[in-house]
């Protein structure tokens, strides 16, 4: 069972309990003061797997957890949008590619870290791609030169080979995965760099943009959520 890590009252600011509520199965953080009961519930993570003529696009990331190593593009979902419109944006945001959507292809539900990914199959309308802040560089992957060993997540492993061989057969159906197993952590073979580089370098041009064109607003949600994240690794990433 994941165990809360809420420590302070969203409501009055006054620190909480760890206790189950009368009338509930699972331990809750619970205001002390007033009584506030604040639930975590899994995160969700959207994205596709984009394909042109046989091939997958991925990205290197350019940010931590797994910098330098590659992913699908996906990310997660922001309030008022559906998840098919959270998978284009991710994929657009990190790959810089436009894409149409083909169906759902794979639920995969990663209990360690409470989280549920939902990745469409997508066909490329071209083969061009314009990598945002979070990516180092994109490419496209025949299945027999994917770089399995520097792959960043189980997840996308494992949706990429199940993805290619339904691919051989033809034909494609729903994917389910769950893992339980603790996550473990992949050595980088890329040397260490400040994750802060990439977006850093992308700052100045943004500032030259209006907020409201596209580049500009997918700039400053990078920057906004390469901080947020920064804030919670530990001192050895930041």
């Amino acid at each position: 069972m994941h165990a809360p890590t809420i420590l302070h009252c969203n409501r009055c600011g006054a620190p909480t309990r760890d206790t189950v509520p009368d009338g509930d199965t699972h331990v809750r953080a619970v205001c002390g003061t007033c009584g506030h009961i604040q639930y975590e519930n899994p995160r969700t993570i959207v994205g596709t797997v984009p394909t042109w003529e046989g091939s997958v696009l991925l990205c290197r990331r350019a940010i931590e957890p797994r910098h330098g190593l590659w992913t699908l593009p996906a990310g997660f979902m922001e309030l008022g949008e559906s998840t098919e419109q959270g998978a284009l944006r991710e994929t657009q945001e990190e790959a810089g590619i436009d894409v149409a959507l083909e169906g759902l292809y794979c639920v995969a539900n990663v209990r360690p870290v409470s989280q549920v990914y939902l990745l469409y199959r997508a066909r490329m309308l071209a083969p061009r791609w314009d990598p945002g802040p979070e990516t180092l560089e994109a490419a496209l992957f025949a299945p027999d030169a994917v770089p399995w060993d520097q792959l960043a997540f189980r997840t996308v492993r494992e949706t990429l080979q199940r993805f290619f061989a339904e691919q051989r057969r033809g034909s494609f159906t729903l994917q389910t995965l769950t893992s339980s197993e603790p996550t473990q952590t992949m050595q980088n073979p890329c040397p260490p760099r400040a994750p802060a580089a990439s977006i850093r370098r992308h700052i100045p041009h943004a500032a030259k943009l209006n907020i409201t064109t596209p580049a500009a607003t997918r700039v400053k949600r990078a920057v906004a959520r390469w901080l947020m994240r920064r804030s919670t690794w530990p001192a050895s990433n930041m």
